[in-house]
């Protein structure tokens, strides 16, 4: 039986209502923000370190200061303490609490490489959530009170952040489509989308090769 349901999800395909109703719906935990919160307290800093590093690369220049610091007699040199934590840092940690969380099962968790990272656990179901570009444009500013403008410059760049960080990290391309069981359009409704992905995980737990 699949006890563990991974989201991936493109921006504006409306990934954290979906998990947010498949969560409540099969009566098991979410981690979207709440893993970012997790990680957060690991890592003794605010939640606002971690998203700034959520899912994205360090700019270069912090990157190339970074080896610099560490490669340096100057070490010693004063560095502001939130750049303690970075993305590689996150990644790190993500890892560590992605698998902590993932042992007792019944949790849904929304991006954070967590497809990646289980992806190696036959009680793993993975998802993966699309929409057509504009109706993405529509959602972000609806949800999000933005100019047109706005609103699709975040569509064209947040996911091409998403794929850079995959590949780096994960040396993936994103997304990797062989790792989910499901890729679901959410043009169609979000609600809709929902109930597609709670009758598939039904039908593939009763299957002889399910985990």
């Amino acid at each position: 039986m699949y006890t563990i349901l991974t989201l991936e999800r493109e921006y504006g395909a409306g990934g954290g209502h979906i998990a947010r109703a498949l969560a409540e719906r099969l009566g098991w935990r979410l981690y979207d923000q709440q893993l970012t919160a997790e990680i957060a307290r690991r890592a003794d800093v605010h939640p606002e370190a971690v998203r700034q590093c959520d899912e994205h690369r360090d700019p270069l220049f912090y990157r190339l200061a970074k080896v610099f610091w560490r490669g340096s007699y100057e070490r010693t040199m004063p560095w502001p303490a939130e750049r303690a934590f970075d993305t590689d840092t996150l990644v790190r940690l993500s890892h560590v609490v992605i698998e902590d969380l993932a042992k007792s099962g019944n949790c849904v968790f929304v991006g954070r490489g967590a497809p990646y990272i289980l992806r190696d656990r036959p009680n793993v179901y993975s998802v993966f959530l699309f929409a057509p570009p504009e109706i993405k444009v529509r959602r972000i500013m609806q949800d999000q009170n933005l100019p047109e403008a706005k609103a699709r410059h975040l569509v064209e760049t947040i996911d091409a952040e998403r794929a850079d960080f995959v590949k780096h990290y994960f040396n993936m391309q994103w997304p990797t489509r062989s790792l989910y069981n499901l890729m679901v359009n959410t043009g169609t409704g979000l609600d809709v989308a929902a109930e597609t992905i709670l009758s598939a995980i039904d039908v593939a737990s009763k299957q002889p090769s399910a985990a």
